[in-house]
């Protein structure tokens, strides 16, 4: 069918080896982010670390001294949606964390509907 058009094996060859490079990428993703929990761990030791908002006097290993801490301090059931709401106040650093991670899930949420290759 194809012997005598070299253009069409060669784009052929492209589209087959473009394809095994993509579920490569995609699995490995998968197999890292699911297997390995020191992607998350870093991300979440400088979120405690850096964040005011997350310590409490539970987590803070020294005596809390009262200009550390905000004047309002709530308990937040889930403590990513307390950080959301009080975006302005955030520290740098957890802006970047969270602007990341909520990136990533919209867009795979986005290419996933749309049958395109993203994990």
């Amino acid at each position: 069918m194809w012997a005598g058009d070299l253009a069409r094996k060669e784009v052929l060859r492209f589209a087959v080896s473009c394809r095994i490079l993509t579920l490569m990428l995609q699995v490995l993703t998968r197999f890292l982010g699911s297997s390995s929990p020191v992607v998350y761990w870093f991300p979440a030791h400088l979120l405690l670390d850096q964040e005011p908002l997350l310590r409490t006097l539970e987590t803070v290993p020294w005596k809390p001294v009262a200009q550390d801490f905000p004047p309002v301090q709530e308990a937040s059931r889930n403590p990513i949606m307390h950080l959301l709401y009080h975006w302005k106040t955030c520290s740098p650093v957890t802006r970047y964390i969270l602007g990341y991670f909520l990136t990533y899930w919209l867009l795979g949420l986005l290419l996933h509907c749309n049958f395109l290759p993203w994990t």
